[in-house]
């Protein structure tokens, strides 16, 4: 690669589309070359007035262009495995919405061609790449939270009901990305309960709760809904030494950071019907400025060519959309079986 800019593609211009369009055509290290979609003039309606980038509604288009350095692949979830593979064998970086495809065993071989073909895949788990959400990480990693003690997260709203997946396939995974994300490398999930409920009949859970225990003892819980009178973004951290609340629906204070905790000592004395000794630690609360100008989807472009360019895995690598994919099949089978826990298979 040369310092010129990366020539992409995108496929895809239905709800996230326009959104990398967008971003791909503003950022300077990108050069977006070719769009593709099916609906060829709803595609030049989001292009616009940019007559340089050429419509089409043939991947061969694409696949056969030189200057396409890397493809983005936003299309219906059904079709990622097919597009994404056609794009590997071709030689074309890729970057795929979530998720990665409808099976780990798919996404595994998606993994396993990039890495033959020595290719970036990468998953556009945009969450991550959010200010808050990187403040999260920075946190965790440098040790000032401490060991990870139990993560539990909120996503509900009103709405969209999908036809074609329940909702945790369909909100789940921003929580789960987020959590492969932030959590160190010595602590992963093992096991999966999901219980979910259908009230109006949609065919399809509309209610969904996840929990999730870690290696390492701590445990995540997962609230997701269609069927709230209000949204909620809202996502709290506990860790050994200090805890973390993040409020995405609070744009001036998205992100909390408590110096509170509790300890146990040993018992206040030798009778056994004493009570442990229990200390609550409650320190400073401290709000630190995000960088609130620039959008998620920036640094995910960003992240992309930077990755193609160093010839590195990027943080959210296919690995993490594998990983994701793994906690969503074990919830599928705790789903059938009313809620016990499953282990999770990682392959």
């Amino acid at each position: 690669m040369t310092s010129s800019p990366l020539g992409v593609a995108v496929v895809g211009v239905g709800y996230w589309g326009p959104n990398l369009i967008r971003n791909f055509l503003g950022h300077p290290a990108t050069d977006l070359h070719r769009v593709c979609d099916l609906a060829v003039d709803h595609a030049r309606t989001v292009v616009g007035g940019r007559s340089e980038v050429q419509v089409t509604d043939s991947l061969d288009d694409l696949l056969d262009d030189d200057v396409v350095d890397a493809i983005a692949i936003a299309t219906p979830p059904s079709t990622h495995h097919e597009i994404g593979m056609r794009c590997l064998e071709a030689g074309k970086h890729i970057m795929v919405e979530k998720p990665l495809a409808m099976s780990s065993k798919h996404a595994l071989e998606m993994v396993e061609t990039a890495a033959r073909n020595e290719l970036v895949l990468m998953c556009d788990h945009t969450f991550c790449y959010t200010p808050a959400v990187r403040a999260i990480r920075e946190l965790v990693s440098s040790g000032s939270v401490g060991d990870i003690q139990y993560i539990d997260s909120i996503r509900v709203n009103l709405g969209l009901v999908q036809s074609d997946v329940d909702v945790l396939w369909d909100l789940a995974p921003h929580d789960l990305s987020i959590m492969d994300s932030i959590l160190p490398d010595d602590c992963f999930p093992i096991e999966v309960a999901a219980h979910g409920a259908d009230p109006i009949g949609a065919g399809q859970s509309c209610v969904g709760y996840l929990t999730i225990p870690m290696n390492t003892g701590a445990i995540a819980h997962v609230t997701v809904s269609w069927l709230s009178p209000s949204k909620v973004r809202q996502t709290i951290v506990s860790g050994s030494k200090k805890m973390i609340m993040w409020d995405d629906m609070k744009p001036y204070q998205r992100l909390a950071v408590f110096d509170w905790g509790v300890d146990i000592g040993p018992p206040a004395g030798d009778d056994e019907r004493e009570r442990l000794m229990v200390n609550y630690r409650r320190g400073d609360m401290m709000s630190p400025a995000l960088p609130e100008t620039v959008e998620a989807l920036h640094f995910v472009v960003e992240e992309f060519s930077d990755a193609i360019r160093d010839r590195r895995a990027p943080l959210t690598d296919g690995r993490s959309g594998v990983r994701m994919l793994e906690i969503l099949e074990a919830a599928n089978v705790s789903l059938q079986a009313r809620g016990v826990l499953v282990p999770i298979e990682h392959r």
